[in-house]
């Protein structure tokens, strides 16, 4: 699992295009946004796709100021061998 708590600040007035363009971006769910163009936004990991590329493409959309990612948790969800088999015996 590897999901990133993002802001990010789009010029106001290319909020209207912007918006549906970051919305329907795979992974990407917006949370809040600010009358001034900013918006909070949660992108995570689907698949194969990377949480990572869809940041990027977040700065290629026209009307996007800036990006910063304020939160970042990555977790191993792959299974994994129980504790006391991966302990030597006595």
């Amino acid at each position: 699992m590897n999901i990133c708590g993002c802001l990010v600040h789009v010029a106001p007035d290319a909020m209207p295009e912007a918006r549906p363009l970051i919305e329907a971006m795979e992974g990407v769910e917006i949370h809040a946004q600010t009358e001034d163009g900013r918006l909070v936004v949660v992108v995570e990991d689907i698949g194969e796709h990377r949480a990572s590329d869809t940041i990027m493409a977040m700065h290629q959309v026209p009307g996007v100021l800036s990006l910063t990612i304020n939160y970042h948790h990555f977790e191993d969800l792959s299974p994994r061998a129980p504790l006391a088999a991966t302990q030597p015996e006595n």
